[in-house]
């Protein structure tokens, strides 16, 4: 054997530890069998919930609740499908989707980095972090009258109470994630001649990613959440708008069909994050895990 072989069964080096340990974390996977059944469970709980809703309001069930009130699912599939067919549909559900993404996307780069500077800087912590306390408790969609005022378009002040309703999330758990960081990273880069830039960008921006991206997927839902809102009540276009409007001319399954539609769109967006989370941060050792 030679000298910079090691043995199958030999310890590894505590230099090379952290690599292994991300290696193994990165293949470790779920049995096929196990992943399998996992997935068939997700799909036989979201076909049980439609057999019963199906059998419920078909039945004109009263069980406290007012099952008899409600559409079926097959009328629902049955406007779904007339709905697809019309440009309507496809316009709200683009305006929507460039709403979400513009107040959505403000919101990332406004809070990622206020949420860096708030956990770095005193002096900004003095002078922002007040200001942003004392308006993070207030509802995003509470301010709609406020930005009827402040904005000539509906549509701006729209983008306005979708950006503020993803910015606290985002903001708050940045700086979690920047103050959460071992204040031994920073003085190991120090020591080595690091600049302050240095320990921004080889320390604070890596190591907070983990809480950057869950203050994004909360952020998001938040996001759509008021998004929808807003619609409803200053809307023009949208699917918010669109549910509401439903609602008021009685089109019940029209109603669920923009829930439905509201319930797809945010499921999307969320895995996207998910998605890209997983991929900027895959170099972190990770357990087996058991829901993917």
């Amino acid at each position: 054997m030679s000298a910079t072989t090691l043995p199958v069964d030999a310890p590894v080096p505590a230099t090379a530890a952290p690599t292994a340990v991300a290696e193994r974390g990165a293949t470790a996977g779920v049995p096929p069998a196990r992943l399998w059944t996992s997935r068939l469970v997700r799909v036989a709980s979201i076909v049980l919930a439609l057999v019963t809703w199906q059998l419920l309001t078909a039945n004109h069930i009263r069980l406290w609740v007012r099952f008899d009130t409600l559409p079926t699912v097959t009328r629902i599939v049955h406007t779904l499908r007339l709905q697809l067919q019309t440009d309507t549909y496809w316009l709200d559900l683009g305006q929507s989707l460039i709403r979400i993404l513009s107040g959505f996307g403000l919101a990332a780069v406004i809070g990622v980095a206020t949420g860096v500077a708030l956990g770095r800087s005193r002096w900004f912590a003095d002078i922002f972090g007040p200001l942003t306390e004392l308006a993070r408790p207030i509802p995003a969609i509470a301010i709609v009258p406020v930005a009827i005022l402040l904005f000539p378009t509906d549509e701006a002040g729209i983008v306005f109470i979708t950006f503020l309703a993803a910015y606290f999330p985002i903001m708050v758990s940045t700086r979690h994630a920047v103050r959460a960081l071992p204040t031994i990273w920073e003085e190991s880069v120090r020591t080595l001649g690091g600049s302050r830039w240095d320990v921004l960008v080889r320390v604070v921006l890596p190591g907070s990613l983990p809480g950057v991206f869950s203050g994004l997927s909360v952020g998001i839902g938040v996001a759509w959440i008021c998004v929808v809102s807003a619609e409803m009540i200053s809307g023009r276009l949208g699917v918010g708008y669109r549910t509401w409007q439903a609602y008021t001319i009685v089109d019940y399954p029209g109603v669920f069909v923009g829930i439905i539609t509201i319930g797809v769109l945010g499921f999307a967006t969320s895995a996207a994050i998910e998605l890209l989370g997983r991929r900027a941060t895959r170099w972190l050792p990770r357990a087996q895990e058991v829901s993917k």
